[in-house]
């Protein structure tokens, strides 16, 4: 996210463990048994209801299959939570209203995967299910919660090691989405950070600033690690939920470091030109 330079050192150490336990639970994807995300889902009309057998109260197929029915999914659904809490927590940091907040936090989670869709020539999900804009409202309302309890909720932990997930989901989701849509390695990897990338540049439009992705931090790079990761996994032959676990921990993993140890790319005028 935005301006993280300057909580580097005091985040150092909570970012550094919970790289340990994000980058161990990417890994865990790799049981999810991959269903492409053009693929039919169930019919809604002969889903039924089940009874969860420890928890006792009805639970709609339909919506677990939504959430977590495979690989794109499961990162979809991330995405969009972690992403929402992010964009609420830079309007929160503006002195946004409650109203400027929402629509932060959603352009935020949506603008990415919207600008994905188009691409590849579909209908963006957001206006396909009203189950995605339930998580994009749950990120803002986890934002508004954290700033309550919080005295600086865009610099904490919480919202930095969200951001790094948000990324890698993103990152992830669009990878298979343009793998499913039949593009060259270049767009694999040019979707994958667009959709990483596109709803935090489009939040700071709101936000009235320059994207930061343009000018400052390791930020961007990262989606493009791990969409290249991705297309490197499908060209010997690891396809499915290992790709997509693969691709999810190279780009976080690189985040969470760039966080840390304050990684930057140098500009064209801190490029000296070599001594004789």
């Amino acid at each position: 996210m935005s301006e993280t330079g300057n909580a580097v050192d005091p985040v150092r150490g909570t970012v550094s463990t919970a790289a340990t336990h994000v980058a161990g639970a990417m890994t865990t994807l790799a049981v999810v048994d991959g269903r492409t995300p053009n693929a039919p889902g169930p019919d809604p009309l002969t889903v039924d209801s089940t009874v969860h057998p420890t928890e006792g109260f009805p639970v709609s197929r339909e919506l677990l299959v939504t959430l977590f029915g495979d690989p794109f999914a499961v990162m979809n659904t991330v995405g969009l939570v972690a992403f929402a809490l992010v964009g609420s927590t830079k309007a929160i940091r503006e002195d946004f209203d409650l109203f400027g907040i929402t629509i932060v936090g959603l352009a935020m989670a949506f603008a990415g995967g919207a600008t994905r869709d188009v691409l590849v020539l579909r209908t963006p999900l957001a206006l396909q299910s009203p189950i995605e804009i339930a998580l994009g409202l749950f990120g803002v309302a986890l934002a508004i919660a954290l700033q309550v309890v919080l005295a600086a909720p865009d610099t904490h932990p919480i919202t930095l090691v969200s951001d790094a997930i948000g990324l890698a989901a993103f990152a992830t989701a669009g990878a298979i989405v343009a793998t499913e849509a039949g593009v060259s390695a270049f767009g694999v990897v040019a979707i994958a950070t667009i959709n990483a990338v596109g709803g935090g540049a489009f939040a700071d439009l709101l936000l009235d600033r320059a994207p930061f992705i343009l000018f400052e931090d390791f930020y961007a790079s990262c989606a493009v690690l791990g969409g290249l990761t991705y297309v490197v996994a499908g060209a010997v032959g690891v396809v499915g939920s290992t790709a997509a676990a693969l691709c999810a921990a190279v780009t976080v993993a690189t985040r969470l470091a760039a966080v840390t140890y304050g990684w930057e790319l140098p500009t064209a005028g801190e490029i000296e030109p070599p001594t004789r």
